[in-house]
């Protein structure tokens, strides 16, 4: 039995969605207050459900009994509730299923995590927490660190609006980075297991290109025919958003401070070289051109 923790989250669902195309068996944790639509497609793939929450331990408890492997892909960055917080949820909830992991003698537990930056800010100091925790736990465990997600980062949540033809972009743009595709992450997830290549190891995880916003607005502009409007978020900005994200007089705001942090990351870029990787997890690559003629429903030959 592998749990997937975050099965209703863009990731986690898609792990889901691949093991059990794969004929494995999987749990899916699921919170009370979870999107009934999407509960309900993880119980038409076959996923066998259960309710629980990183905030409430008694509950990862029981997800995690008669469990070989756990795969978390949970985060608040994303999707939030009540007492929803990156301290409560990534960081606390995350070590509290690591001890609920241990506690069952789950044979492999695989953390979705992100690259190290060199600065210090709340999303990164709960990773951080949870990935000493998991190396000092004893547990076999695999920490994947994949870079900006293709999905996420270059979507209209995130100011990059295709079908409106319009991008924001962060500094000059001409940092690199090696976007990767959200399905090339749950691949990597589902190749460490059973895979004693990936035992205590961490693994950088990013797309075959490394490439920076002005080179992706041009590949989006080149299959799209139309030139997009694009706003640009100078760095001084940034770094003066984030100053009063991180302001105590008006209530230090994590999540914002984070996502500030990220952008500011993506200013000089982020390039990994997966050569190494693909040795360990021999996966398949998206490049980020046929990432984007399937999200624009064309073929990406």
């Amino acid at each position: 039995m592998i749990l997937i923790v975050g099965a209703t989250g863009v990731l986690g669902a898609e792990v889901c969605r691949r093991l059990r195309e794969a004929g494995r068996a999987v749990r899916g944790l699921y919170r009370e207050g979870s999107d009934p639509a999407k509960v309900a497609r993880l119980r038409e793939m076959g996923v066998e459900l259960v309710r629980g929450d990183l905030k409430d331990r008694a509950s990862l408890d029981r997800a995690c009994q008669g469990v070989r492997v756990v795969i978390e892909t949970a985060s608040s960055t994303l999707s939030r509730q009540d007492g929803d917080s990156i301290e409560s949820v990534d960081r606390d909830g995350s070590l509290a299923l690591v001890a609920a992991a241990k506690g069952a003698s789950v044979e492999h537990f695989i953390y979705i995590s992100f690259p190290e930056i060199a600065d210090e800010f709340p999303l990164q100091d709960a990773k951080r927490a949870v990935e000493r925790e998991l190396r000092a736990s004893g547990l076999p465990f695999t920490i994947l660190q994949p870079t900006y997600f293709m999905e996420i980062w270059l979507s209209p949540a995130l100011g990059f609006d295709v079908e409106a033809a319009k991008a924001r972009i962060y500094g000059a743009g001409d940092g690199p980075i090696s976007w990767i595709a959200l399905g090339d992450v749950a691949d990597a997830a589902i190749a460490c297991i059973d895979n004693p290549r990936a035992l205590g190891r961490s693994f950088e995880l990013g797309g075959p290109e490394a490439l920076s916003h002005n080179q992706v607005i041009a590949v989006f502009e080149a299959l799209t025919g139309r030139t997009f409007s694009v706003e640009r978020v100078g760095e001084a900005d940034l770094r003066e958003r984030r100053a009063a994200a991180r302001d105590p007089k008006r209530g230090v705001d994590s999540l914002a401070q984070s996502f500030d942090a990220l952008m500011l990351h993506c200013v000089e870029g982020k390039v990994i070289d997966m050569r190494p990787v693909l040795s360990a997890l021999p996966i398949a690559l998206t490049p980020l051109r046929a990432y984007a003629a399937r999200s624009l429903g064309r073929p990406s030959a």
